[in-house]
């Protein structure tokens, strides 16, 4: 009971802070007066029509994720579960997009129903994949955040096409409690009261779920029955929040652990506990968000619930038990050693690499010839005998932006690869572990704050973002040696905190949505012959450089005891193949943005060609890394023409189901 109490006293300060604060500047008299008796004087409209609405939409949200994150937890029982990590809000945000584009009159009447609709397949997804395995808490969080990643993909695909039809949704999906009436107030008031009042009449059914299934069964509860109607209700809560202020993160993470923190464990209290916590954190969050707003925009608070969130998901992560980290170890560690059956559909190793660069060679002419306007094989032979206009479009154009493709996907590969190697894990990919947003984000900050700056200075900062990011990322997630799934669980959360990051730089230096889209999904869209020689240099030098020690992989494979006797220096081969990984890493996220599960797809299609000999790995990785975004590159360009798809939403979106196989096949038997 301490703990509600407690947590409505913080609420009304921080509700007046939040009233009295940023636009308004309004002294206690004013708020008064708006509230109880108006004058329609310019601040107390202000106040009565933007922030009392903005307040009381905040407070309704956070009592909402409060306690959808808490049924969430309890049904799975799973601590790391929320509406967040399990794929909920991508669902439901992506249901709403789409409805406001193809149905705009039927989601105008039921925009709820569109994200409820949305966010229960979108857990209904993730739940068929984490039950087909033994499930852990981390394996079900990463099912939830590759299916986010798909359908975040889908989502920014949709905004970028339909840029008209969704013009506002960007910073609105992250998270955004602006009010201009009081009509999100009416739509989610009856339907959140609604869902939180059942989940509260269904305490004891709560309780009994924290048992055993054989005591629930014993006790008259249909178990399964009893956590589909919890999930519902979950999702509904959290959809509605979506319909009314977009995708906020981590609230339903965070406030359920709060009260437990102060000693609370049975729904009775923990339910009030976690929806009044839900919404302090919320507003606290929004008061944040609106000391960095500008004349033009201003930060979301999901952006701030995600700075909030991120470290609060590594303490979680810390505590995870090494039962849970080894059952991550070892349903998904032993694809390093899986291959196809009768290895390489027969075919030697000079068979697949002569296929391999016959691809390459057929998707960069594809992506040379392919576009807005088309050329054939002669018209590219007219080219090369002086045909100006083909010359300018074939060579200017489109070979340096192909040859960029080719050179970042081998980079993320292999880099892939490499990391995936060192660290013994699977799920090792540059942009599951962070590399790819740290680099990212400090190479944003560097075309903010000096907006002149030379071409070179990028890759610096890219690789100082990259090799800083990963050093957090290992140094948070030791402990007693590199857990897979602790290790995947702090990456996840430090690209949550980069990402929130990006959010703020694009909202401080007012960048254009679409421009933004663009480059945080991952594109070659007009990269020339100068960032072709910003990036070339790298894989030239590094890939030989890793193809050499390539031996060193294949005894880390075999445990830390036998490359010690054999004389190997393991933490300096470690250290130096890492640092390889991270600089090609680098080297890609400066020149085209962060294209997403190259790194993680490529290196696993290829083990299962050629086995675990890195010395044949390294060089049939690259080849597939560069065909993957060729192809991308390619599709991107002419699916929609004259309209581009980036390069990264087309990796990711073939790049996330199969993460989710890769998560489904290692089933037990």
């Amino acid at each position: 009971m301490k703990s509600v109490i407690t947590g409505i006293v913080l609420l009304l300060i921080v509700l007046w802070v939040h009233l009295t604060q940023g636009q308004s500047n309004a002294s206690f008299g004013t708020v008064i007066g708006a509230v109880f008796s108006p004058d329609n004087s310019e601040a107390q409209n202000l106040i009565r029509y933007l922030l009392l609405p903005r307040s009381l939409i905040g407070v309704l949200a956070g009592i909402a994720l409060g306690i959808a994150g808490t049924l969430l937890q309890t049904i799975t029982r799973n601590p790391l579960a929320s509406p967040t990590t399990l794929g909920v809000n991508s669902g439901a945000y992506f249901a709403v997009v789409a409805g406001a584009i193809f149905v705009p009159q039927q989601f105008a009447i039921a925009p709820g129903l569109f994200a409820f609709a949305g966010g229960l397949l979108a857990a209904g997804l993730v739940y068929a994949i984490a039950t087909s395995v033994r499930v852990t808490p981390t394996r079900l969080v990463l099912a939830g955040v590759a299916v986010s990643l798909m359908l975040s993909a889908f989502t920014a695909t949709l905004q970028l096409v339909y840029e008209n039809e969704t013009a506002g949704l960007f910073l609105w999906g992250a998270g955004s409690l602006v009010q201009t009436d009081w009509s999100g107030v009416r739509s989610a008031l009856p339907q959140i009261l609604a869902g939180s009042a059942i989940a509260i009449l269904f305490i004891r059914l709560w309780d009994v779920l924290l048992l055993e299934d054989q005591t629930a069964r014993s006790l008259g509860v249909k178990v399964q029955s009893a956590r589909f109607f919890g999930v519902v209700v979950a999702v509904f809560l959290a959809a509605i929040v979506v319909s009314v202020v977009g995708a906020v993160g981590f609230v339903g993470l965070v406030a359920p652990h709060l009260v437990r923190l102060m000693g609370v464990r049975q729904h009775l209290f923990l339910l009030p506990g976690a929806a009044v916590w839900g919404a302090v954190l919320l507003i606290s969050a929004d008061v944040v968000a609106q000391q960095v707003a500008t004349n033009v925009s201003e930060l979301a608070a999901g952006s701030v619930t995600a700075l909030i969130g991120a470290p609060f998901l590594i303490w979680l992560a810390r505590r995870t038990s090494p039962s849970e980290g080894g059952a991550m170890n070892d349903s998904v560690g032993s694809l390093q050693s899986r291959s196809l059956p009768g290895s390489s559909l027969y075919l030697p190793y000079w068979g697949l690499m002569t296929i391999a660069i016959g691809l390459l060679l057929l998707a960069l002419f594809s992506g040379v010839a392919f576009g807005q306007i088309r050329f054939s094989l002669l018209d590219v032979l007219q080219a090369l005998e002086g045909n100006a206009f083909s010359q300018q479009v074939l060579f200017d154009l489109r070979l340096s932006r192909v040859l960029v493709a080719m050179l970042a996907g081998a980079s993320l590969s292999v880099s892939g690869l490499l990391l995936q190697g060192v660290i013994r894990n699977p799920l090792a990919g540059p942009e599951i572990i962070g590399i790819t947003s740290g680099a990212g984000l400090f190479a944003l900050f560097v075309l903010i704050l000096i907006p002149n700056a030379p071409v070179s200075l990028l890759p610096i900062a890219a690789m100082l973002g990259a090799f800083t990011t990963f050093a957090i990322v290992c140094v948070i997630a030791w402990r007693d040696g590199f857990d897979p799934g602790r290790l995947a669980l702090v990456g996840i959360a430090i690209s949550a905190f980069c990402a929130a990051g990006i959010n703020l730089l694009v909202v401080s230096a007012r960048l254009q949505v679409a421009q933004a889209l663009v480059w945080l999904s991952g594109s070659t869209y007009a990269r020339s012959w100068d960032e072709l020689g910003q990036l070339v240099v790298f894989p030239v030098v590094l890939l030989p450089i890793a193809w050499l020690t390539a031996r060193w992989l294949d005894l880390i494979a075999l445990g830390d005891d036998l490359p010690k006797l054999l004389g190997v220096r393991l933490q300096q081969a470690r250290l130096v193949l890492m640092s390889i990984a991270v600089m090609l890493a680098a080297a890609s996220v400066a020149t085209v943005g962060t294209l997403g599960f190259v790194g993680l797809l490529a290196p696993h299609a290829t083990r299962l060609l050629v086995g675990n000999y890195h010395r044949q790995l390294i060089p049939l990785s690259a080849l597939l890394g560069a065909i993957l975004v060729v192809i991308a590159d390619t599709i991107g360009r002419t699916i929609l023409a004259p309209r581009e798809i980036p390069s990264g939403l087309i990796t990711a979106m073939i790049g996330t189901p199969y993460f989710l196989w890769l998560l489904w096949q290692n089933r037990d038997e």
